[in-house]
């Protein structure tokens, strides 16, 4: 089968589109055809060494797919089923093993590919809104990269629990994608400095919480826009890794609270994780919670879309196409 087998850790040059065997299922692990491969900033990091595995690996996180076969034991799944999973390593290639107890059940009507876009973003803004910051209506959140794909759903649940989103973008065009997501207000960075523009729209209370997947190059002034007690819930790193600080600033600053969340931690149970699964996959089934997905590749051009989404040259979710 072809697969993008990671050698060696370091740039998109790394990511190489070769043959590998087709994996064979263990006790409890499920084989998946591959339909669609999700693409992410968590793929960057593990792509860089940022985060570490052993090596050689196929990288990628999140897919969806049908059952192709079956390790020894599992039950609750039949050759053929439509799956979805995702923080599970190995999605770009044809082929994938899965653990069973991480495999979720894709709603009949579900388009494979919606389930691929939809999980892994959508479930990380689910437990943001509802678990790490629960957000009540009438509270105001400041969201950065709004127009990027956990944004744009991040601003949908917001929105619908009744809450005030401020919403950040670099362009006109994503201004209006985060707009109909259903952002209150639209801070282009690229103009106007969002601190001091965020107070001006709070009338220098702050908000109540900052979603930043952002990291290095907007933390600070995320912190000065909180009100005091306000949360700071940093659950990314696109521009860089947020270097040291003094904790002194938390009291300074209003006594603040910061969080740095991941989503292994929302869905450890299994449980857990079919509640948020089931959440968000019926969402997108009914057509409550909309997925952009306008950016597909096929699996041979995964370097071409890491380029892309570290770039921030797209809007939406990627998706790599075996």
């Amino acid at each position: 089968m072809k697969a993008i087998l990671i050698k060696q850790t370091g740039g998109p040059e790394v990511l190489n589109y070769t043959d590998v065997p087709v994996p064979v299922p263990k006790s409890g692990e499920v084989l998946v055809k591959v339909v669609a491969s999700g693409v992410n900033f968590i793929d960057i990091y593990y792509r860089e060494g940022r985060y570490k595995t052993s090596l050689p690996f196929v990288d990628g996180q999140e897919g969806a797919g049908t059952v192709e076969s079956l390790g020894l034991g599992v039950t609750g799944f039949a050759l053929g089923d439509h799956v979805a999973w995702c923080m599970v390593l190995g999605t770009y290639a044809e082929y994938a093993i899965v653990p069973a107890d991480r495999l979720v059940p894709v709603p009949p009507h579900l388009d494979l590919k919606l389930a691929a876009a939809a999980l892994l973003q959508g479930m990380t803004a689910h437990y943001l809104v509802h678990s790490t910051f629960p957000l009540k209506s009438g509270e105001t959140a400041l969201v950065h990269a709004a127009a990027g794909g956990t944004g744009l759903l991040l601003t949908q649940m917001a929105s619908q629990i009744g809450a005030r989103v401020i919403a950040t973008v670099s362009t006109e065009e994503k201004a209006a994608l985060a707009r109909a997501a259903g952002a209150t207000e639209i801070i282009l960075y690229t103009h106007t400095d969002f601190e001091s523009e965020t107070k001006r729209l709070t009338d220098g209370r702050g908000v109540d919480v900052v979603y930043d997947s952002v990291g290095k190059t907007t933390f600070e002034k995320s912190l000065n826009t909180l009100r005091p007690r306000g949360m700071m819930v940093l659950f990314g790193g696109a521009s860089g890794a947020v270097p040291p600080f003094d904790l002194i600033e938390l009291s300074t600053k209003g006594s603040l609270y910061v969080t740095r969340p991941t989503l292994k931690h929302y869905i450890l149970t299994r449980d857990d994780l079919l509640a948020r699964a089931w959440a968000v996959l019926s969402a997108v089934d009914a057509g409550t919670l909309k997925v952009r997905m306008e950016h597909t590749y096929p699996l041979s051009e995964a370097r071409q879309a890491h380029l892309d989404l570290a770039g921030r040259k797209t809007t939406g979710k990627l998706l790599l196409i075996p």
